[in-house]
């Protein structure tokens, strides 16, 4: 018995070396053609070809084909890169993503030359500097919108509903982006976070005070605002969801292995807002960290969250360096909020959903509010893994709400025809339907 046990055993070993053996010459095998492929172009093509470049090329079309995040950082886009949470550096402040080929705006940083400009979420930048955007990949895109300061830099914008391309001349600048701006409304304080960089959590809480002495400490509630908010640190997102939460997870997430789970936990207590209502606004362009925060205090009941779902950004990604001016950002993980619910290409949704009375979410676009989500990219993750079963049906519901989405949008259109573009735009926190309607809502909760 123990002698057929042991052969067993050791028939499965052979078997699994056999397996190993196998995949390591199917790999060998795949890296021999890549080198012949690249013998054949640096010998044989008709004019000189610069070996790095191809590369380069090589490996960022690799990562393209796991998902929108990942991708191969070249010289360029990497030191960019280490710039840009640090909340200073050259550039227009958009954040852009791609799908289809084609560049779309997420959403533009707000005070900064884009934003002032009139760029839009959902629009799509069809020209950089009168050059198709085409067939150039996501990087490069942006690479080409950062450059020398003070330069203009044209881009040809086609918004949705429109046939002709709209050109605007933006002058690059140091993007000094102001993460928290606060206000006050009829005892209730308003905080909006346009990014979660350095720090965001100590402004918030500076802000806080701030408001706390010119409403002489008779604070009824707060609305924290994150519309628009593309995400940021995730140390921030903790941080930030601290101030509002006495304990408990704030986001945990779950890599290839699912038993190696990291949580976060609240960092700190102790503010006396934590006892007071409170409301998060948010949309369409809410992605990532900020979708943490929401979905952290609409688990633990601690906030009502107001507005329209977010983007479902709910993948984690990590930057390996490489060389020493070389990186990869590779998708490793998901997010899930603090009762263990998936956010990846689903979002946050709201429990009271608030439509603004009027702007961009009336124009067509694949998403209602006139937003492109997680879901709407090329190549996004699912929650799960699907059955092909699962994602053929998943494909066919997703085309049927798109066309529900368009056929919405298309029936308000004429509503915001006479909207003059610079009213949509500004940020009036006195006037702004969502900031009041989440007054209300606050108002009646607090009765009871």
């Amino acid at each position: 018995m123990n002698f057929c046990r042991n052969l067993l055993v050791g028939t499965v070993i052979t078997v699994s070396a056999l397996s190993h053996a196998s995949s390591e010459k199917s790999r060998f095998e795949k890296l021999e053609l890549f080198n012949k492929v690249l013998h054949l172009i640096e010998t044989q093509y008709y004019r000189d070809v610069d070996t790095e470049k191809l590369v380069d090329g090589a490996l960022k079309g690799m990562l393209n084909t796991l998902d929108p995040h990942s991708t191969f950082l070249d010289k360029t886009v990497f030191e960019k890169m280490q710039e840009d949470t640090k909340g200073e550096y050259g550039g227009l402040g958009i954040e852009v993503t791609q799908k289809d080929g084609v560049l779309i705006v997420v959403t533009p940083i707000e005070d900064t030359p884009a934003y002032k400009a009139g760029i839009k979420a959902g629009d799509k930048i069809v020209e950089i500097n009168h050059e198709s955007t085409l067939g150039i990949t996501l990087e490069e895109s942006v690479d080409k919108m950062k450059g020398e300061l003070g330069q203009k830099i044209s881009l040809g914008i086609l918004r949705n509903g429109e046939k002709e391309i709209r050109y605007f001349d933006v002058k690059r600048e140091i993007i000094k982006t102001r993460p928290v701006k606060s206000f006050n409304k009829d005892g209730f304080v308003i905080i909006r976070l346009n990014q979660f960089q350095k720090d965001s959590g100590k402004y918030i809480e500076e802000a806080i005070i701030s408001q706390r002495k010119k409403l002489d400490n008779k604070v009824k509630g707060f609305i924290l605002d994150l519309r628009s908010n593309p995400g940021g640190l995730l140390d921030e997102a903790v941080n930030v969801a601290s101030i509002f939460l006495k304990d408990g997870v704030v986001v945990s997430t779950e890599g290839r292995d699912p038993k190696n789970k990291e949580i976060r936990y609240v960092k700190k207590s102790g503010h006396k807002e934590l006892e007071l209502p409170i409301a998060v606004l948010i949309n369409g362009s809410s992605a990532s960290a900020s979708e943490i925060v929401a979905g952290a205090l609409q688990d633990q009941k601690r906030a009502l969250i107001i507005g329209t779902q977010s983007f479902g950004k709910g993948s984690v990604q990590t930057i390996s360096q490489l060389t020493e001016d070389q990186g990869l950002k590779l998708t490793i993980a998901q997010y899930m909020t603090p009762k263990g619910r998936k956010i990846q290409a689903i979002g946050i949704k709201p429990d009271v959903e608030v439509l603004p009375a009027e702007g961009e979410w009336l124009r067509e676009n694949l998403s209602d509010d006139g937003y492109i989500r997680e879901a709407d990219l090329r190549n996004h993750l699912t929650a799960t893994i699907e059955t092909p079963a699962e994602k053929e049906e998943r494909i066919k519901r997703e085309k049927s709400q798109r066309l529900k989405r368009i056929e919405r949008a298309k029936k308000n259109k004429e509503i915001t025809a006479s909207v003059a573009d610079a009213e949509i735009r500004k940020y009036d926190p006195e006037n702004d339907y969502q900031i009041i309607q989440g007054i209300r809502l606050l108002q009646a909760v607090s009765k009871y």
